[in-house]
């Protein structure tokens, strides 16, 4: 959960009259979780949110599922999808279930002729490749290699994308986005023996009161269609806000590995957590120190989650063979583990460069007719010497 956080100008009591320098009210608003119970941000707009100019028939955007009982390791390359113009074209939908859509993408122009807003989930956009700014009604957040962009419900934004180099990997939360709870204290501060710290969470910065009049186009995602809406303002028209509800960036290179004299569950990487499912972040480490240990992960039965990797940059100690862009599907109710002779290979190595991403449900995921597409067929046969 991000800390409070304000930009720009706010009057100096909440709800009460907050004036323009015409003499014009703000329109003020509250952007709420849970009704009026969790975490909120109070935002000034030069004109009322309300005013919808039109709104355009939905159309579906709805995941195709291809297989929706799984039994079997799997295997896809992400960097097979081909660029799109359009960044919501882009998203492609590989793995799902209720609790988390995971998509890949590959935009290659920046959102110049409308925004979005997702309003059915949370969004974590992990950069593997490209760099830009995400534009949103709080404020920009710079972006790079190796960000994760946690991006709430309700919240409009646009990305610009410094070329068309881009590649990205998409984490659609339908539960809030939080920070292990076992990593903060009863007040929301991240402990100690955190991975990272508020020092390593970019907040939102350089608003800008965009007061125009005119046709802009929200595009707005619910119940996987999209509803074209068009208000009669520029939707980053705040002049100020404050709160505890906004995006923010953490760098995966800002991740402080936990290590110890022998191999370390998954656990200790963990990132974020939401309903039904975590997300981890794999980074280079120096391996276990016992005189004895053995660095390579051990066989392991998920006998409660599927388990997704994707894979980033560097070597990965317990596989033969990655690619940038991989995705490993390792379902619930089956043992996976290291690959023939990486056993062997790992005892006494010092350190792994390795860099990836994961996701662990804890509901089993449904593939899509996209994932499909992607798939390396005998990635299931691949322990066998």
């Amino acid at each position: 959960m991000p800390h409070y956080h304000k930009l720009g100008k706010i009057p100096p009591k909440r709800h009460t009259i907050f004036r323009k320098p015409d003499g014009n009210l703000y329109a003020e608003e509250l952007v709420s979780t849970e009704g009026f119970s969790d975490v909120y941000s109070l935002v000034y707009h030069a004109y009322p949110p309300t005013n919808v100019l039109e709104v355009e028939d939905a159309y579906s955007v709805a995941p195709k599922v291809a297989v929706n009982h799984n039994m079997q390791h799997r295997s896809f390359n992400g960097f097979n999808v081909k660029p799109e113009d359009d960044y919501l074209k882009s998203r492609v939908p590989v793995l799902v279930n209720n609790d988390v859509y995971i998509h890949v993408a590959a935009p290659k122009n920046s959102m110049k002729d409308y925004f979005f807003k997702n309003s059915q989930a949370d969004e974590v956009i992990f950069i593997h490749e490209g760099s830009g700014v995400l534009k949103t009604i709080y404020g920009d957040l710079k972006f790079g290699y190796g960000d994760h962009l946690v991006i709430p419900r309700g919240t409009i934004y646009q990305f610009e994308f410094k070329d068309e180099n881009n590649r990205l990997f998409i984490v659609e939360s339908f539960s809030p986005i939080r920070y292990p709870k076992r990593y903060i204290n009863k007040f929301g501060q991240l402990l100690e023996h955190s991975p990272f710290c508020e020092r390593d969470i970019r907040q939102p910065e350089n608003l800008v009161c965009n007061d125009e009049l005119g046709d802009f186009k929200v595009l707005i995602k619910r119940d996987d269609h999209i509803f074209p809406y068009h208000y009669d303002h520029h939707p980053f028209d705040l002049i100020g806000w404050d709160g505890n509800h906004y995006p923010y960036a953490f760098s995966i290179h800002d991740f402080e590995p936990i290590t110890g004299r022998v191999h370390q569950p998954p656990p200790v990487h963990q990132t974020f957590e939401a309903h039904n499912f975590v997300m981890c972040a794999f980074v280079p480490r120096l391996y276990d120190y016992h005189p004895e240990a053995i660095p390579a992960p051990y066989n392991h039965s998920n006998v409660d989650s599927d388990e997704v990797l994707y894979y980033v940059d560097g070597d990965f100690m317990s596989r033969k063979h990655v690619e940038r862009g991989q995705i490993t599907l390792h379902p619930i109710g089956i043992p996976h583990g290291p690959h023939p002779g990486t056993v062997e290979k790992s005892i006494g190595a010092k350190e792994t460069k390795e860099l990836a991403v994961m996701v662990d449900t804890f509901k089993p995921l449904k593939l899509t007719e996209q994932a499909l597409e992607l798939e390396d067929p005998d990635y299931y046969k691949s322990w066998i010497v």
